[in-house]
């Protein structure tokens, strides 16, 4: 007997996605829930998984090609598998006096290859995280298949157009991922609606620094997670914001949308371009939430993990080009919001301070923001209130 394997539900507001990589050939015996194929839409790649064991007996659909909710992908003969196949085993014996969490569990179940007794752990009293795991997961995986690029990549011939000085000049035609061209389209779209203004600022991260290398130890300790600069730009901003709400708002048609919350974008990196996960909610975040939500979506997002509900919706952006070495940017409105902060390079540079010569470490910030709603008094005041906070960290907790 054999069973269709269909496009899922796509997410609210996507039509159609573009079938990317197959994990499974004809004829392989598979489990119920292994990832057959990825699907890539223009925010997140959906996984579709078998729905039961079985061997794959028909590839209805070739990479590259576009598909919509429903359409029949495959097809399974549902029988027992080979009895050497990787089953869903339990979690082995020689980790059962290691406490886990649900959500280790069940990734230590979905990798049965792994012994969570080799895994080196993190977090308190020896237990392990989910980082852990996916860090695991990650060091140990070795693609099935030949590993492809996600479409056909189309090399031009080398013609006689193409030679110069008597050396081949190669080209290759390689199509756009939909995320790159959702990225590019948005990019664009920015640019041709919206006023846009950038103002710039300068930090000394000294005060921050000074905390962070008191308390990182203890913080890793108590939390599990290491205390890095984001957590402090985001609780930085979203007091800013309560204090400018204007920055939190954006347009919708001939209004003002003012946004009595705070949901904080998180430029990350990832193969198939940059990413925004969402972090809901700051004014409620400690920071120890804020630093391992960020861990967790930047993992999420180099193994394609995200999800369309963790990149949708956003009030605010922060990218920080610094990570790459960027000395200073004037970063692009992510729409509709209305403002986004740019983070750079920390560089050792002479400034005065009572009127002596100092090195200090210094960041250079940049927030671009849309001039239509946004006056530049209230701009500047932004980033400024975001400078004193950061010189001096107690402002954050004293919400001054």
């Amino acid at each position: 007997m054999s069973t269709q394997v269909l496009v899922p539900n796509l997410p609210e507001s996507v039509a159609d996605a573009t079938l990317i990589t197959w994990h499974k050939n004809v004829g392989d015996h598979i489990q119920q829930d292994d990832n057959l194929v990825d699907l890539e839409t223009d925010k997140v790649v959906l996984e579709v998984p078998a729905p039961h064991a079985g061997i794959l007996r028909n590839i209805l659909i070739e990479g590259g090609t576009t598909v919509t909710a429903g359409q029949v992908l495959a097809e399974i003969e549902r029988q027992a598998v080979e009895p050497d196949a990787v089953a869903a085993a339990p979690i082995p014996e020689a980790a059962s006096d290691i406490p886990l969490s649900p959500a280790v569990r069940r990734l230590l179940q979905e990798h049965p290859t792994l012994d969570p007794a080799q895994i080196s752990a993190t977090g308190k009293q020896g237990r392990l995280t989910k980082e852990d795991v996916l860090n695991a997961v990650t060091q140990s995986h070795t693609p099935k298949s030949t590993p492809a690029p996600t479409r056909e990549v189309k090399q031009a011939p080398v013609s006689a157009a193409a030679t110069l000085n008597g050396q081949n000049r190669p080209e290759q035609r390689v199509p756009m991922t939909r995320l790159r061209t959702r990225i590019a389209e948005r990019l664009v779209q920015a640019q041709q609606s919206a006023a846009m203004l950038t103002t710039f600022n300068e930090i000394n991260m000294k005060p921050v620094m000074d905390l962070r290398t008191r308390y990182k130890d203890a913080f890793l300790k108590q939390h599990s997670t290491k205390l890095g600069f984001m957590s402090f730009f985001v609780k930085a901003c979203t007091e800013a914001l309560k204090k400018f709400p204007i920055v939190n708002a954006s347009i919708d048609g001939q209004d003002i949308l003012y946004h009595g919350f705070f949901d904080i974008g998180i430029a990350v990196s990832s193969p198939r371009g940059l990413v925004v996960p969402v972090l809901r909610n700051t004014e409620d975040l400690s920071f120890s939430e804020i630093e391992q939500s960020i861990v967790d979506y930047a993992t999420d997002a180099q193994a394609g993990r995200l999800s369309y509900e963790n990149l949708t919706g956003g009030t605010f952006t922060i990218t920080n080009g610094g990570t790459f070495g960027s000395m200073l940017s004037t970063p692009i409105l992510n729409p509709p919001q209305s403002a986004i902060l740019g983070m750079h390079n920390i560089v050792q540079r002479p400034v005065v301070e009572d009127g002596e010569i100092v090195i200090r470490p210094i960041m250079y910030v940049a927030l671009s923001y849309d001039h239509r709603i946004i006056d530049g008094r209230e701009a500047v005041q932004f980033l400024v209130m975001i400078k004193q906070s950061l010189e001096d960290p107690a402002r954050i907790l004293l919400q001054v």
